[in-house]
């Protein structure tokens, strides 16, 4: 791999090359390597500093059914069962043969990538479709993540990795996975957790006496940091970072010419194959973003930088169009917020490791629920958009007791209860002595805040949550706590002063919308035309799963497998 990251003018005498990619998330290094696995001489541009995108940020999970990896762990699952889940949860929200073309094509992209690549897959051992009540839902298998990567493997290259989310990270920068929190926390208690903790904590100082982070990478580090590995083999392989797309030339048959842009310099690139967005959608685009997201300021998006939409502009001047299926335009989180030390504002997203466990309670302006708070995070979030058009839910509070914020934590607060001061100095966290002092310091009831309370115990009691159903499904508890004493894993009572909360706000993770293609990943035209030369694939491309989200890794996987499908079907492989 040749890389670019000090302007063009290395390029000469590079003019032409088969397949240019725009984008250097996950999907946007994944068409670049499938093309490269075929011989092809390819181009990958990216506007920021780093490769990664919000791959890099996120848990890594790729949900594509039918591998091997589900075979060995789920061998009961069939396609025709997940097709038949799809039609259960997606519906007339995204084009069938689209979602067929995904199943049929998902095995392949997985052999491929790990017969031929340092992509490497194990299944988590149980990760539920998130709607499990459903028929043709399963318990695992279709999940993959994953295998941690040992990031001094890319010497020089480590400094492109787009570094995690600090609140993700400790100890100065050592990446963890719900395996290993587990285990940290269990280390005083068992001696598997302790040998497995020991592990990791020497590797990490060790790492520190060399390198900035630790490169033990876990999760979307590792899926990332394996592509960018894997390029690294192919020598017909450019990566241009700190690179802009300026503008496309067609013709008769299609795209045929790029004009990119870094440090001044612009260049002209011909293209004999193909052009792939995948600049990781709209939804940095300002006038996009108050069209498609309007209400919901683009600081609450815990997405990674880099998705400004501007090439959403020029594919649309060739005639490019967006899907039309979809009610909500993004996918969602409920995310909290705190100022870092260097001015810069932290965005974490609550996805598993807090508001669906016992102990822990979510209420509106009102001091009332309004949510079960163990679905999914994008049910919740967008739970908290519908709720808010007749009752201030924005921000919605999730609150927890003593014994709840030392079991699990809360957001940004870390399990164990140690070092609150500074979060409760800066707003993050507020604390109350009682249910009434906390409803007084957030401004809402204190009256309705103790009714809330106190039904959600007398719940936590009974093991039945009539108002919201909370942990009735297989998904809902396995967000819960297995070791939980009480008869639901996902109810527990409030009871332990002090009590706390932080704020939550609905944060867009990834775009829902994006162009219409068919199932080569073509992008289409307003007469429902494939654009010559044109694909989109992850967030650029009109989500197979419309506006839902029906399992973990649903932006990740389909951003592979159709990688894998516009480089072949580009090459005339497909």
């Amino acid at each position: 791999m040749r890389l670019l990251d000090r302007g063009l003018q290395p390029l000469y005498p590079l003019t032409t090359v088969d397949i240019v990619v725009i984008g250097a998330g996950g999907a946007g290094m994944a068409a670049a390597l499938f093309a490269a696995l075929e011989g092809a001489s390819v181009l990958l541009v990216e506007r920021t500093a780093f490769v990664g995108g919000t791959t890099a940020w996120s848990a890594g999970t790729s949900w594509i059914p039918g591998s091997h990896h589900e075979a060995a762990v789920n061998p009961d699952d069939t396609l025709a069962r997940t097709a038949h889940y799809l039609d259960n949860a997606v519906g007339e929200r995204s084009v069938r043969a689209n979602r067929q073309a995904f199943l049929d094509n998902g095995c392949a992209a997985v052999d491929q990538a790990e017969q031929q690549s340092a992509l490497k897959y194990r299944p988590y051992p149980k990760h539920p479709d998130y709607i499990s009540d459903l028929a043709g839902s399963t318990l695992n298998g279709r999940a993959l993540e994953p295998v941690p990567f040992d990031g001094r493997l890319l010497g020089d290259l480590f400094r492109l990795l787009r570094p995690p989310i600090p609140e993700f990270t400790v100890l100065g920068g050592m990446m963890v996975d719900r395996t290993d929190i587990n285990h940290l926390l269990a280390m005083t208690r068992n001696w598997a957790s302790f040998k497995h903790a020991l592990s990791i904590l020497s590797r990490h100082a060790r790492d520190r006496m060399a390198w900035p982070r630790g490169t033990r990478l876990v999760m979307g580090n590792a899926h990332v940091a394996r592509l960018l590995y894997s390029l690294s083999r192919h020598e017909k392989v450019t990566l241009a970072l700190e690179t802009t797309l300026r503008g496309i030339k067609s013709g008769a048959a299609g795209v045929e010419e790029i004009e990119i842009e870094s440090e001044g310099e612009t260049r002209s690139i011909r293209i004999n194959k193909g052009l792939v967005l995948a600049s990781g959608g709209f939804n940095r685009h300002p006038d996009l973003r108050a069209q498609l997201l309007p209400d919901v300021p683009q600081e609450w998006s815990p997405a990674a930088p880099g998705h400004t939409g501007q090439a959403h502009d020029l594919i649309k001047k060739v005639g490019g169009i967006y899907g039309q299926d979809n009610r909500t335009h993004a996918f969602w989180a409920p995310v909290s917020m705190r100022k870092r030390a260097d001015g810069s504002t932290a965005v974490f997203p609550h996805f598993v490791m807090d508001r669906a466990k016992p102990g822990m309670i979510t209420v509106n302006a009102k001091g009332e629920r309004f949510v079960n708070e163990s679905t999914s995070y994008h049910l919740f979030a967008q739970a908290m958009l519908e709720a808010h058009r007749t009752t201030p839910t924005i921000p919605a509070f999730l609150i927890c007791d003593t014994v709840a914020l030392r079991r699990y934590g809360i957001g940004m607060v870390r399990p164990g209860g140690k070092g609150l001061a500074s979060f409760l100095a800066d707003g993050y966290l507020t604390e109350g002595r009682t249910i009434e002092e906390l409803a007084g310091k957030l401004e809402i009831p204190s009256d309705a805040l103790r009714t809330s309370v106190d039904k959600f115990n007398h719940y936590a009691e009974t093991g039945i949550d009539p108002d919201f159903h909370r942990g009735e499904t297989a998904y809902q508890q396995n967000l819960g706590d297995p070791a939980w004493a009480g008869k639901n894993p996902n109810l527990g009572p409030l009871q332990q002063a002090p009590f706390y909360a932080v704020r939550l706000y609905p944060g867009d993770i990834g775009a829902s919308t994006g162009f219409a293609t068919n199932q080569h990943a073509q992008v289409l035209d307003a007469q429902g035309q494939a654009i010559g030369g044109l694909y989109a694939v992850g967030n650029d491309m009109q989500s197979i799963m419309g506006d839902t989200y029906p399992a973990p890794g649903i932006t990740i996987g389909p951003g592979t497998v159709f990688a894998r499908i516009a480089a072949r079907h580009a090459l005339g492989l497909q």
